[in-house]
C-alpha cells in the first residue's frame, strides 16, 4: 500500500437481535453458561450473582454459540482414559400466556469431531467442495449460513407453548473440543433464550434443569477485571445480545486513479487510516462480556465493489496488521466471490501479515464491473482485514520481493550452517596473525633497540574473531512510472541493484570463509 490509502466502505448493519453464547470460552463444566431471562445466576467463582443479559425476541432473531472444553477434572481430559462429554444446548422460554412459534431459515452446529481442522492442507487458497467439514467447525457452520441452508440436525419449527420451555438445539462436546453454532429464524410471538452447559445428556427435562438451579458454567476468568473491560484495556468474549447479523457496502471505484484497499471487520485499533469501526453494538450483555461484538462472528459481510477498469486484477484478501507477535493463523474461512465470470467459494487459510489473491478479475472498459465479495465472518478468525483490487503486475512485484528477501535469509542459515562449532570464522577485515607479525616488528623498529636486560616478553594475544557481517538490504525505493490504460501505482519495487547488492555481499562472505579454512589447514 505504499503511496496509496483505503477508502472506507459507510456500510451498514441490520437491526435484528443475535444472542451471543461466547464468554466464557473456555467451559469447565456444567452451568447456565448466558440467559436473557429476567433475573441473575450465581458465579461459582465468586459465589455471587451475576445479572442475566436480560432482552426479549419477537420476530427475526439468530444465535451465535462457540465453547471448547477444557473439564476442571483432569481425568476427563482424555488420553488414556475415557474423555469426557459436555452437552452444549440452547433453549427457548415462552414467558407469556400464548404459544409461541419458531420458524428457522439457515443454521448449522459442528464439533470440532465432527468437522476437524487440517491446517496443513488449508493454508493458502483452495475452492471450496460441497462438504468442507474439514475446515472446522466455525467455517463448517459459517459456510452453511453463507449458502443459505439449514443443517437436517436443526428443526424448521419448534413451537413453545405458554410458560414452558423447550430445546431448540444441542451437541455433545468431548473434551478439549470445540462447537459452534448459527442459527438464523423468526418467531410469532416475544420469548427469550438460554444457552446451557451440561454433562452429558439428550433428556430436555435435564438440560432445562440446568436453568433451573441458577449456577453459571466454570470458566468464567474475567470477574476480576470488569473495569478494565468497560475501559476497554482488555477484550473479553461475547455473552449478550448484538444488533446486526448482517453488514451491507456498496462502493464506486475508478481504479485509473489507482487500486482499491477497503477495510473489511475493521475495529477501533485497525481501520488502516479510514477511521472505519465495522463493530456492532450490543444491546445486553453480561458484566464480564465484552462491550461490543468486536470479533463479529457470524455475522455476514456482502460487499459490492462496482468498478471501472480494463484489464487483468486481482482480488486480495490481507491481514497487514503488524502486531509485533509471531505470525499466527489470521483468518481460516470460506469467502464467496461472484463477478461477470459467475460465482466461486474459495477457502482461505491466512496468517498475519500475509495478501493473497483470491480471486482474478478481468475486468471490461467503458463499462462498470460489478463484483461482490460476501462472507460470514467465522469464529476462530481474527478481525482487522483488508480487501484490495490491484493491477496483477503489484502483487507479482510483492511476490518477487519475498522471494528474495526469503532466497536471502535462506542463504544466510546455509552460512551460518557451514560454519564449524567450534572456531567463529574470521570478519572480513580481521587481521591474520601474518598481519599481526608484521606490525610489531614496524613497532619494535621505531622504537629501537632493545635494552640488555629485558624482562620476559609475553605472546602477544591473538586477534579475535568474528563473524562476517551481512545485514539485509535496505528497504527499496517505492517508485513506479504510470502510463496507460493500466496505470501503476505506486507499488512495491524491487530494484535491481538489490538483487546485485546482496549477491555481492554473500560472495564476499563465502571468500572470506574459504580464506579462512585455508589458513587452518596451513597450521
Amino acid at each position: 500500500m505504499a503511496g496509496q490509502q483505503a477508502k472506507p466502505l459507510n456500510g451498514r448493519f441490520n437491526d435484528v437481535p443475535v444472542l451471543h453464547s461466547n464468554q466464557p470460552e473456555i467451559v469447565e463444566g456444567p452451568g447456565i453458561l448466558v440467559n436473557t431471562a429476567p433475573g441473575s445466576a450465581i458465579a461459582i467463582e465468586t459465589n455471587q450473582p451475576l445479572k442475566n443479559a436480560t432482552y426479549t425476541f419477537n420476530g427475526e432473531f439468530g444465535v451465535h454459540m462457540h465453547h471448547k472444553y477444557y473439564p476442571g477434572d483432569a481425568s476427563k481430559l482424555g488420553g488414556r482414559r475415557q474423555r469426557g462429554l459436555l452437552t452444549i444446548a440452547a433453549i427457548a422460554i415462552n414467558p407469556g400466556d400464548q404459544p409461541v412459534t419458531l420458524r428457522f431459515s439457515k443454521g448449522s452446529v459442528k464439533n470440532s469431531f465432527e468437522a476437524p481442522y487440517h491446517p496443513n492442507k488449508l493454508m493458502g487458497v483452495k475452492p471450496l467442495g460441497p462438504r468442507p467439514w474439514n475446515t472446522g467447525p466455525g467455517d463448517a457452520t459459517a459456510v452453511q449460513m453463507l449458502r443459505g441452508e439449514l443443517d437436517r440436525r436443526l428443526p424448521r419449527e419448534l413451537v413453545i407453548p405458554p410458560r414452558s420451555r423447550r430445546v431448540i438445539v444441542s451437541t455433545v462436546l468431548p473434551a478439549r473440543g470445540i462447537a459452534n453454532g448459527l442459527l438464523r429464524g423468526s418467531s410469532d410471538g416475544p420469548f427469550q433464550m438460554a444457552v446451557v452447559a451440561a454433562e452429558e445428556t439428550d433428556n430436555e427435562q435435564q438440560l432445562i434443569a440446568v436453568l433451573d438451579r441458577g449456577m453459571l458454567a466454570p470458566g468464567r476468568i474475567y470477574l476480576n477485571r470488569i473495569a478494565e473491560i468497560k475501559s476497554g484495556k482488555v477484550f473479553s468474549r461475547v455473552a449478550g445480545v448484538a444488533l446486526g447479523d448482517e453488514y451491507k457496502a456498496l462502493i464506486r471505484h475508478d481504479l485509473a486513479q489507482g487500486p482499491l484497499h477497503v477495510p473489511l471487520t475493521s475495529t477501533h485499533k485497525h481501520h488502516f487510516g479510514t477511521r472505519e469501526i465495522q463493530v456492532n453494538a450490543l444491546s445486553t450483555r453480561m458484566v464480564d462480556s465484552a462491550v461490543n461484538n468486536v470479533g463479529t462472528y457470524g455475522v455476514r459481510f456482502d460487499i459490492d465493489l462496482n468498478l471501472s477498469g480494463e484489464g487483468p486484477y486481482d482480488l486480495v484478501f490481507s491481514h497487514p496488521v503488524a502486531s509485533g507477535r509471531p505470525p499466527f493463523t489470521a483468518f481460516r474461512g470460506s469467502i464467496g466471490i461472484k463477478s461477470a465470470e459467475g460465482y466461486q467459494e474459495v477457502h482461505v487459510g491466512l496468517k498475519s501479515g500475509q495478501s493473497l489473491p483470491i480471486a482474478k478479475l478481468n475486468l471490461k472498459g467503458g463499462e462498470l464491473n460489478p463484483v461482490r465479495v460476501s462472507l460470514v465472518y467465522p469464529a476462530d478468525a481474527t478481525p482487522g482485514h483488508l480487501l484490495s483490487v490491484v493491477p496483477i503486475q503489484q502483487l507479482a512485484i510483492l511476490r518477487r520481493r519475498e522471494e528474495s528477501l526469503e532466497a536471502a535469509r535462506q542463504a544466510e542459515a546455509a552460512r551460518r550452517r557451514s560454519v564449524s562449532p567450534t572456531q567463529a570464522p574470521p570478519a572480513l577485515n580481521a587481521p591474520t596473525a601474518q598481519d599481526a607479525k608484521t606490525a610489531k616488528t614496524k613497532e619494535q623498529d621505531k622504537a629501537g633497540p632493545k635494552p640488555n636486560n629485558p624482562t620476559p616478553a609475553s605472546k602477544p594475544a591473538r586477534p579475535r574473531q568474528t563473524f562476517p557481517s551481512t545485514p539485509l538490504p535496505p528497504p527499496p525505493v517505492l517508485v513506479a512510472p504510470r502510463s496507460g490504460l493500466n496505470p501503476m501505482p505506486p507499488a512495491m519495487i524491487l530494484p535491481q541493484r538489490v538483487n546485485q547488492s546482496l549477491e555481492q555481499r554473500y560472495r564476499d562472505a563465502i571468500r572470506a570463509q574459504q580464506e579462512w579454512l585455508r589458513r587452518l589447514q596451513g597450521r
